[in-house]
């Protein structure tokens, strides 16, 4: 540990402890874990009981809207209670600043974080701050040949950098302006627009990694948000808070502690025996890598049972059409695709997943994840493509799937099966070739997180076809054991 670092985990720690209502167990310590890529961690010195409590969070420590300074500075900013709600993109008021119906709790905790480290010294929370990454490895920050090595990966879609680039513009820099005197204290040299979006990108990506829903006792952080990027939240009103000591905890698919929220304070407790030299683990839920490197920037093997991989309803359609409408004129082709966009429930890509048993109540996992089959509303889809088909085309194949239970079975497997090929074909190596980029142990710390989650997706994309053959297979022994039983009494009359 390099004495910067440890001076600051020091500060940090004797922070913590003097706080009013907070505990912090004798037997952890805040340890370096860099050697393993996980920044800070908190190592067991001894064993630990289950049901022990860890360490004590009282509310007042935490940093959120609430507790901070800023909220009493910019009244106006911080009031969520307009006509407009969270999310709208209202022009700025008379000063320049945006509106308070313009802000959500991400843009709002955002504006507390950029105040409270523009504070330096002054600010309550510095010894917490100072702990905080100040870069991460989140594909926000990438290169783009850096986000090129995630290949086809839907993640890449997800990144958002622009759309997070529009929302600073239009709901952060604009309150800054409008109360420089209180963002920027004497003597604190201005920052200019460049340097403050990438001071908001930071805290942004800093939230998304470790802020923690405040008002939602269901789960242990903000990590049921299933937005695309950081730039919006649930509703805009939940609030979100950064908890000192909480976020300490690294994660991963088997835990031993959990974070409890209570009326005044955040407990964390073992939820079985803790062994000496163990760290203790948070749960961030059942993400897949993809999910866990552009929240939190890092990748994990025992989250590849989580791993999705997302099938685009082009590549099935495109089979079908080979299969019912070889012969459709331009004019009917457009015309189904438009009747099957046309329904409300329609979907344009399908989430492939396996179907795994969550953590026990000890933290621990049982049984072996497994692809268990296709969405439903993939299969739902595709009954109105062929009923699209039949009444736009009047496709003869589509009719005849339409009431032939096996045939349509046997047309939506193959189809689904020649997409899935489709598929992993958009990728530009092959799982063989990514696992031996692994082997060979010459890749960036990025290049091998992208390339394990290109390698998950491939991984379930095989399985998928696999399982889709087996159904075939299935099927066609089916078909072969009713023809022989139908044809058993015209022999055995032969005989007689």
């Amino acid at each position: 540990m390099d004495s910067g670092f440890a001076e600051g985990t020091r500060r940090f720690t004797s922070w913590f402890q003097a706080l009013p209502g907070a505990t912090f167990h004798p037997d952890i310590v805040v340890e370096d874990l860099r050697g393993r890529g996980a920044g800070r961690g908190i190592i067991a010195k001894a064993d630990i009981p289950a049901d022990t409590v860890l360490f004590t969070i009282p509310r007042s420590a935490i940093l959120c809207a609430a507790t901070s300074a800023l909220r009493d500075k910019i009244p106006d900013v911080f009031d969520l209670e307009g006509d407009h709600g969270a999310g709208h993109s209202d022009s700025g008021d008379e000063d320049g600043a945006a509106s308070s119906s313009s802000q959500d709790s991400w843009t709002l905790l955002i504006l507390v974080l950029i105040y409270e480290h523009l504070q330096g010294e002054a600010s309550r929370w510095r010894p917490y701050l100072d702990v905080l990454p100040p870069t991460f490895d989140t594909p926000m920050f990438w290169s783009p040949t850096e986000l090129s090595e995630l290949q086809a990966s839907a993640l890449v879609a997800k990144v958002g950098r622009a759309e997070a680039d529009r929302m600073i513009e239009a709901k952060v820099l604009p309150v800054i302006r409008a109360h420089e005197e209180v963002f920027f204290p004497p003597g604190r040299a201005k920052l200019d627009d460049a340097q403050l979006f990438e001071l908001a990108h930071r805290m942004g990506s800093t939230i998304m990694a470790y802020a923690f829903d405040l008002e939602n006792d269901d789960s242990d952080n903000d990590e049921a948000d299933e937005d695309d990027e950081w730039v919006e939240d649930r509703e805009g009103r939940t609030m979100l808070g950064m908890v000192p000591m909480a976020d300490m905890l690294n994660a991963d698919a088997e835990f031993n502690a959990h974070i409890n929220h209570g009326d005044d304070a955040l407990t964390a407790t073992a939820l079985r025996p803790i062994r000496a030299g163990d760290e203790i683990l948070n749960y961030y839920g059942p993400l897949p890598n993809g999910e866990l490197l552009r929240r939190y920037g890092y990748v994990t093997p025992k989250h590849s049972r989580y791993d999705v991989v997302e099938l685009p309803w082009e590549l099935v359609e495109a089979e079908l059409k080979g299969r019912v409408g070889t012969h459709w004129t331009a004019s009917e082709w457009d015309k189904v695709r438009e009747l099957v966009r046309a329904d409300d429930d329609f979907e344009g890509s399908f989430v492939l997943e396996r179907s795994s048993a969550d953590p026990d109540s000890t933290g621990q996992l049982s049984g072996d994840a497994v692809f268990a089959g296709l969405p439903d509303e993939l299969g739902e889809q595709f009954k109105a493509f062929l009923k699209a088909a039949k009444k736009v085309a009047n496709s003869e194949i589509a009719a005849r799937a339409a009431s032939d239970k096996e045939m349509r079975k046997e047309l939506y497997l193959q189809a689904v099966l020649a997409a899935l090929q489709a598929r992993e074909r958009q990728y530009a190596t092959s799982l063989e070739d990514d696992r031996q980029l692994m082997d060979a142990g010459n890749l960036t710390g990025r290049q091998e997180m992208a390339v394990c989650v290109r390698i998950g997706e491939k991984v379930l994309l095989r399985e998928a076809q696999s399982w889709v053959r087996r159904e075939l297979d299935e099927l066609q022994s089916q078909a072969s054991r009713t023809t022989r039983e139908d044809d058993a009494p015209a022999v055995k009359r032969r005989r007689v």
